[in-house]
């Protein structure tokens, strides 16, 4: 009996330090999360959430809106926000009236996620063809969206289009309904570049808002949903509104081509966001409640031809006080986790979505506002979040300081710039590749071929929309009117396509975590299979001898 009692302390020492050995090197388990906020971004946020769900996480999100999302987080109601601006009404900060309340006692961080372009997506058809090549000014949508301009014929948008007349059809600008950050990035650029408009339409005041001040034949729609479905509908003829341009990808609606600072009428591809956002200024002061937020005055103004003026980033919102009532070290690691594979693992393929992934110096920042969560609760693992791990499509190893996609962005087409044009697409030599490629060119009335960059992009897709449990990014459909091209924005074909969740891995970055947390329970069913194998032949043996 002696030595079976003996075998059992041995065992159950055994398993006292294998357990005790992975649990010190074990992160916490993970827990669910909940968040709300942009419909910008909703897209790029639901596809990481697919991704990461093969990796055991757990994360609902719905894109009720950034103004909601804030709202959300300050009342403690979620674990994280995603929003395109910061907060209005901080303590010390003058706020319009209408932002009153927009603030938050709960200790947060901001950190950049993914960037894009606001887009201007419209339908419109001339004897019963869809025109897919519209070219508009600044100016000419200021005067838009401002009720300046009613009509598809009015002189202003002959002259964006080169002398190319559209038929008398009434304009019917599709606005947001809700507080959403879409709006805010979009009237910012009104309120900059056009405040002699801006101000007296938007009831005198020259500021940005969330909430566009429809009037007149102004339509307003909820949510990014809601705005795509009006204008891809039966009765959408004459509709133009404003969404992140995933949302047109995925709805297969064209998107006007918009006049840069150089003159040249360009698309919100990743690549001509990237050349833009060069320009974006990030405040950098980190005891500003508005560390890591944008000003993006110099990117409406950039020079460079390629540049998408309306380019912009979107930002999670992170809680990071330690006796945060609502967190556990386990929603915290599951936070952590999934941030570190959206700035990283995650941006590889958001370009064919829709949106530009960030450069190096926001990914940095981004690593450093995560480092919070550990110093919240030195529990929360964030050892590996590094540069070194990060599958970024921006970094170049051998230049760490410049922006990829901005390098490899070729120069506009000439048919693209004002004066010449406008371009059509020539749909017979498009790459195959995400990379920017010489296309064979762009035909057109005037100016000579150019090259443009390549790809075949996401086809015909629904949208995910809002909600809980999501069982996929962005869908894919049949697609019966073609395919939009993510570089041109023109139709290309028809046919499938392939989701890029549907296509996607399990994610490199989380994958040894995954490995790391299951590794105590691996070592504790080692120690009971001996206890098994080993204790009933001594047990046996030993009652036998006791009965000789």
């Amino acid at each position: 009996m002696k030595r079976v009692r003996a075998l059992f302390a041995f065992v159950a020492a055994f398993l006292l330090v294998l357990l005790a050995g992975g649990a010190a090197g074990a992160t916490p388990t993970h827990e669910g999360i909940l968040g709300t906020g942009s419909s910008w971004s909703a897209l790029a946020v639901q596809q990481w959430i697919y991704d990461t769900t093969k990796t055991g996480l757990k994360i609902t999100f719905t894109d009720s809106g950034s103004a909601q999302g804030r709202k959300d987080f300050a009342a403690g109601n979620t674990d994280f926000g995603v929003t395109d601006i910061g907060y209005q009404c901080q303590p010390g900060k003058k706020c319009d009236v209408r932002d009153q309340g927009d603030f938050s006692s709960r200790a947060y961080a901001y950190l950049p996620i993914v960037g894009g372009g606001t887009a201007f997506p419209y339908q419109l058809k001339v004897g019963g063809k869809r025109v897919t090549n519209l070219r508009l000014s600044g100016s000419t949508i200021a005067k838009i969206f401002t009720n300046k301009i009613s009509n598809w014929n009015d002189p202003a948008i002959t002259k964006d289009n080169n002398g190319r007349k559209l038929p008398s059809i009434p304009i019917i600008p599709v606005v947001h309904s809700e507080g959403a950050g879409t709006t805010a990035q979009f009237t910012r650029y009104l309120a900059r570049m056009f405040p002699s408009m801006w101000g007296p339409f938007n009831s005198g005041s020259d500021a940005m808002t969330e909430y566009f001040p429809r009037q007149g034949s102004q339509v307003a729609q909820y949510g990014s949903d809601g705005v795509m479905n009006l204008i891809s509908g039966s009765s959408g003829n004459g509709t133009i509104g404003y969404n992140e341009y995933a949302y047109a990808l995925a709805s297969n609606v064209p998107v006007a081509k918009v006049e840069n600072q150089a003159g040249y009428y360009t698309l919100p591809t990743q690549f001509n966001d990237a050349v833009a956002l060069t320009k974006a200024h990030i405040i950098m002061d980190k005891h500003s409640p508005d560390y890591l937020l944008q000003n993006l005055d110099d990117v409406y103004v950039n020079s460079d031809p390629r540049a998408y003026a309306l380019s912009s980033y979107s930002y999670g919102l992170i809680p990071t006080a330690s006796k945060d009532s609502r967190m556990t070290s386990g929603k915290r690691q599951t936070l952590a986790d999934y941030l570190f594979y959206a700035v990283c693992g995650g941006q590889k393929n958001i370009g064919t979505i829709g949106y530009s992934a960030l450069p190096l110096n926001l990914v940095q920042a981004s690593f450093e506002q995560l480092s919070l969560l550990h110093g919240a609760d030195p529990k929360v693992d964030v050892s590996k979040q590094s540069p070194k791990n990060c599958g970024n499509p921006t970094f170049d190893p051998a230049h760490p300081t410049v922006n990829r996609l901005a390098e490899i962005d070729p120069a506009p087409p000439a048919c693209d710039k004002d004066g010449a044009g406008p371009c059509v697409e020539d749909v017979t030599k498009t790459s195959a590749n995400n990379d920017p490629g010489t296309r064979g060119g762009h035909k057109s009335g005037s100016g000579n071929p150019g090259t443009t960059g390549g790809t075949t992009g996401p086809g015909t897709t629904g949208t995910t929309g809002g909600g809980s449990n999501p069982t996929g990014p962005a869908k894919a459909g049949t697609g019966t009117q073609g395919r939009v091209d993510p570089i041109t924005g023109q139709i290309v074909q028809a046919g499938n396509r392939t989701t890029l969740g549907d296509a996607a891995a399990v994610p490199t970055e989380l994958a040894a975590d995954h490995q790391a947390s299951v590794r105590p329970y691996a070592l504790l069913a080692v120690g009971l299979l001996l206890l098994l194998v080993l204790a009933p032949p001594l047990l046996v043996r030993h009652l036998t001898r006791g009965k000789g």
